[in-house]
């Protein structure tokens, strides 16, 4: 198969990996088929995402070993689950040499399109590299925004649609409730905007998590020429611009708190501020929030104003968990097996009996995401084939990370320590504790680390800073 070029004159390609020697042989290798961006950790690769570019990073090429713990997968599963959450269109690649067929499984789990080990022949990744891209085109109809249709009979999906035909039309806000990869957005932009009144007039959608604290206000509501370092000019910002159509703001738990308070504000009278300016605007825009949060527990624990979330949840809309939708997933997989083997010239997969109850069976914790990243790879591995149970479960998560199932008994074990350890050192079993713990949280948060550090009761800075000290005594084994 002749795989074609990539659909802009060159993709932008994200290379996060932090061996120099690997980035420059990536970069001078598939330059002549991408527009390379590289960085060398996560925080890094989250500001080259966030930089200005004349068109979007279309791909990511990401190690799993990053620092401050280079020899754990940690960061890197982290780092997918940001990368998605700043860009649910970029297709991920892992390349890593922390190659043990659970962190595979994991990674895709989390929205990873592929996961390759290292070393990896140059040819063959950049084939992948091209394949991807090329599943990754939206069709024209869906690049015109057309193309949006809720896939599914299942009791949840019925009373979707019912709260989607009630809400469409009203003026009032509305926020939409999901774990992630489960559609927020399309609900917000093709169901509550498309099918609405508002469907002609304009739709702004600002990721609360994708951009700096300190730019949320500026693109929000505007700057006046001066009003900050670069400011050389008036702008208007999203309420502005929206003028009487919709606001999407997606991950409304991220927004910080001295703005959730502006935020209440043009929520109750529509009047604003552009940043620098005492004069008073005024917004019609419809306010569609979304979160994979639980916000009232987020109100309870003072991270998220209790009035904000009122007005929010004028109308709230639950977005229902795949594995909660029953026949539903064999529907979306016929969905978009149909879809990729058209776009990519392929003849369509089929499952056998045994891999058709597999895939009911399956959780599919990803969510939407993770079954459309499966069908892709099912398509481009087994064209025209019957897929046998044991070739469906090598794209699933086994479930094999270790996670808590009990309680410690800590006075116990402490007493037990003391009684067999002459050379007790109670700082080092602290760090051992603290270490645990820590790693404990990133598991079942899977790898979010603003749910790992809500988690520990820390903010982000204190945990990074902790993972910093105890990456610097890595070595310290767990049983000493």
């Amino acid at each position: 198969m002749a795989l074609p070029r990539p659909f802009n004159d060159k993709a932008g390609l994200l290379i996060v990996d932090d061996d120099p020697l690997i980035v420059e042989t990536l970069a001078y290798i598939l330059d002549a088929d991408f527009d390379i961006v590289t960085a060398a950790s996560r925080s890094e690769a989250i500001e080259r995402l966030r930089e200005p570019r004349p068109s979007p990073l279309a791909l990511a090429l990401v190690d799993l070993g990053l620092p401050p713990l280079p020899h754990r997968p940690d960061e890197g599963f982290a780092l997918i689950g940001e990368l998605l959450a700043h860009r649910p269109d970029i297709r991920i690649v892992v390349l890593s040499g922390q190659n043990d067929e659970a962190n595979g499984r994991h990674a895709r789990t989390l929205g990873a399109t592929e996961f390759v080990p290292k070393p990896a022949d140059p040819a063959q990744l950049r084939e992948l590299l091209l394949k991807t891209l090329a599943f990754g085109r939206p069709t024209p109809a869906e690049a015109e925004g057309k193309v949006c249709r809720l896939i599914g009979e299942s009791l949840p999906m019925q009373k979707l649609r019912a709260q989607l035909r009630q809400f469409a039309n009203s003026p009032f806000p509305v926020l939409v409730e999901g774990e992630s990869g489960s559609g927020k957005e399309i609900i917000a932009s093709c169901c509550l905007h498309d099918f609405s009144n508002r469907a002609a007039k304009p739709y702004f959608a600002l990721n609360c998590a994708a951009i700096s604290p300190t730019l949320v206000e500026p693109t929000l509501f505007g700057y006046a020429k001066g009003a900050f370092t670069g400011a050389s000019g008036h702008k208007s910002g999203y309420f502005e611009d929206a003028a009487d159509g919709t606001l999407f703001l997606d991950e409304i738990g991220e927004l910080p708190l001295e703005l959730q308070a502006k935020l209440l504000r043009v929520l109750e009278n529509g009047e604003f501020q552009r940043v620098g300016e005492t004069q008073t605007r005024f917004s019609r825009a419809r306010i569609i929030a979304a979160t994979n949060r639980d916000l009232r527990r987020e109100v309870r624990e003072g991270r998220f104003r209790g009035d904000l979330y009122h007005r929010l949840s004028v109308f709230t809309i639950s977005v229902p968990p795949l594995r909660d939708m029953g026949a539903d997933r064999l529907l979306l997989l016929d969905h978009f097996r149909s879809q990729y083997s058209k776009q990519i010239n392929l003849q369509p997969f089929q499952l056998s009996p045994e891999a058709e109850k597999r895939w009911l069976d399956y959780a599919f914790p990803g969510n939407v995401r993770e079954l459309r990243n499966i069908v892709i790879r099912l398509t481009a591995k087994h064209p025209g084939d019957t897929v046998s149970p044991g070739q469906l479960e090598d794209e699933l998560d086994a479930g094999d990370a270790p996670t808590i199932t009990e309680a410690w008994d800590i006075p116990r074990i402490a007493l037990e320590d003391l009684q067999s350890n002459r050379d007790f050192n109670l700082d080092l079993t602290l760090r051992r504790w603290e270490r645990a713990y820590i790693e404990a949280a990133q598991q079942m948060s899977q790898g979010n680390m603003s749910q790992t550090a809500r988690m520990l009761g820390l903010n982000r800075t204190t945990l990074y800073n902790r993972l910093e000290a105890l990456g610097r005594n890595r070595d310290e084994p767990y049983g000493q």
